[in-house]
């Protein structure tokens, strides 16, 4: 894990040269395992993100913008209680672990003094934030309860005395020597960065793998002389907060990540950072698991109607052998003289083959000439009747099948909001039933919003993230002279520039969009149709989303996340 002891230690200094002596103003918890902080300080509103999230816990000031529910959850509600108001007296990391401490100090609802400590501790899926009295080291209250029959070691309840994770005996890595390194690792053992880890606090296999690098052939001269050097960079603050990718995985940290042989991109703090490497993502993990049944419905349904093209497809080739049933028919009709009951086929001339050449045709014993005649032309009347109907009928299934693609897309890019807007269409198109609820009274339509962007020039560009909103954005919203943006033959996101004459960049900036909220997101050279919104039409009796149009230009752009970041209004 990326966000280790050290990452801690030093996202702890940031924090505190920005908020110590900052008041709290407000405490918001928008989704189930996050808190938002507004913390005023020198004279800036400051956001602190709290998370324990089981995949993306973390700490950092975050510029990012947070729908909250409409009624805030209870742990929402009683850390309004006991901190809004309050004073940040300090910020502290817990023994280079992955722990950070918010003392504040306030006064209760008679006006009397009372400190509290507000603890992240950022374990992976074992993250959990507590509030405690600071005089009796008593829990408050957590967003994970933790009960004696699930952790024996400790119990975290309202009421219960704070005891910290478990150290396991590791050793402060600023507080190591090399005669330390050396007594703690058995260099004939190997796997000297497992060794590492287990041996001293807050080194994250990562950082470890970076002081064995930096070692060269690691031994006990050049192993110990690295990894103080590396603690020297920790000591003296040398951070440089980068994120790396070598197109496949990415990661982020504090100090430079030389065995990663990966391409780095720099930032000037640790929370900007973390809003980047996080965009996003934390996200779609909330999206993963809001639109499982979803997900898992419109897959079925798409595979359904897969297995049924296959079958009409078939059907279609037997019905392409309409005429040669009523060649058969032909056939057998003008040599009824020479066929007897009883026989099983019979060999004749074909008079339309220019070269005379003969042909088998399969008889029913059982009847008649005439009536195996009669029996080709009946066969030959249905296929043809038939022929109509599957190719229609695959027509149909076609077209479920994209709609079925298309909203898988757009479960890749939604955000909850969009999750239960596709949830509704589905209702409203009569495929899933509507939930049951206790509220009686008929519930207000949800206001379409849509996702807002800016290009370089200040032009605003709006992206739908759904079939509700590309139908609303397009449909309804959109001047006709206004620009609209969709990649070619690909599932993707409606995108609208509001403005009749963009510049190419804008074009370009909002091409990019396009291709991000596509099925082609990770791709290169996505081509994305540009026109005008008069040439957009919907035909009559389309699914929803689905549009047709004319007069287009096509522009072949690579999507760049980095760039949507930026266009992002906030």
């Amino acid at each position: 894990m990326a966000f280790d002891g050290v990452f801690t230690y030093a996202m702890t200094k940031e924090l505190q040269q920005a908020l110590e002596g900052g008041r709290i103003t407000k405490i918001h918890q928008p989704f189930a395992h996050e808190l938002v902080l507004q913390i005023r300080s020198y004279g800036r509103n400051y956001k602190l993100l709290l998370s324990a999230h089981p995949s993306y816990a973390r700490v950092h000031l975050t510029n990012e913008t947070y729908d909250n529910p409409a009624e805030p959850p209870m742990f929402c509600m009683l850390l309004r209680k006991h901190l809004e108001g309050s004073i940040i007296e300090a910020i502290r990391q817990v023994d280079f672990d992955r722990i950070i401490t918010i003392e504040t100090k306030g006064r209760n609802e008679i006006g009397d003094i009372h400190t509290r400590q507000l603890i992240i501790e950022i374990m992976g899926r074992h993250s959990n934030i507590i509030l405690i009295d600071k005089d009796t080291n008593t829990i408050i209250d957590s967003i994970k309860h933790l009960s004696p029959a699930v952790n024996r070691y400790r119990t975290v309840l309202p009421g219960h005395e704070y005891i910290a994770p478990p150290s396991h005996g590791k050793i402060n890595p600023l507080e190591a020597t090399e005669e330390t390194v050396l007594k703690k690792i058995d260099f004939h053992a190997g796997k000297l960065a497992e060794q590492l880890v287990a041996a001293f606090s807050g080194i994250s296999p990562l950082l470890a793998k970076e002081i064995v690098f930096r070692a060269g052939l690691a031994n006990r001269a050049t192993l110990p002389k690295s990894f103080i050097a590396v603690m020297d960079e920790v000591r003296s603050h040398r951070f440089a907060p980068a994120m790396y990718t070598n197109g496949e995985k990415e990661w982020f940290y504090v100090l430079p990540l030389a065995h990663l042989q990966a391409e780095a991109k720099p930032f000037d703090t640790l929370s900007k950072l973390l809003d980047r490497f996080y965009f996003g993502k934390a996200e779609r993990d909330r999206v993963k698991q809001q639109a499982h049944d979803l997900e898992r419905f419109i897959a079925n349904e798409k595979a359904k109607n897969e297995k049924k093209l296959i079958k009409l497809k078939q059907t279609l080739e037997e019905a392409k052998q309409a005429e040669q049933y009523r060649l058969y028919g032909e056939l057998l009709t003008a040599n009824l003289y020479a066929i007897e009951r009883g026989m099983k086929e019979i060999e004749v001339i074909n008079y339309y083959d220019e070269n005379g050449a003969t042909v088998t045709i399969p008889l029913d014993p059982q009847k008649s000439p005439s009536e195996n005649a009669q029996s080709y032309f009946q066969k030959y009347q249905k296929a043809k009747n038939s022929l109509n109907v599957v190719q229609e009928q695959i027509k149909r299934t076609n077209e479920e099948i994209a709609y079925f693609n298309t909203l898988l897309q757009q479960l890749e890019t939604a955000a909850p909001k969009d999750v239960e807007e596709i949830r509704e269409e589905l209702i409203e198109q009569g495929y899933l039933r509507a939930r049951a609820t206790k509220q009686t009274k008929k519930q207000k339509p949800r206001k379409i919003e849509l996702d807002r962007y800016v290009a370089s020039d200040g032009t605003e560009i709006l992206v739908g993230k759904n079939n509700k909103q590309n139908d609303y954005l397009t449909t309804k919203l959109a001047h006709k002279d206004e620009i609209w943006l969709h990649t070619k033959d690909i599932p993707g996101s409606h995108v609208v520039i509001r403005s009749k004459n963009p510049s190419e960049q804008t074009i370009a900036e909002a091409a990019n969009l396009a291709a991000y909220f596509s099925k082609a997101r990770q791709s290169s050279s996505v081509p994305v149709d540009y026109t005008r919104v008069r040439y957009v039409k919907k035909p009559s009796g389309a699914k929803p989303g689905f549009v047709i149009y004319e007069n287009q230009q096509t522009i072949y752009v690579t999507p760049d996340e980095d760039l949507v970041i930026r266009m992002k209004k906030q």
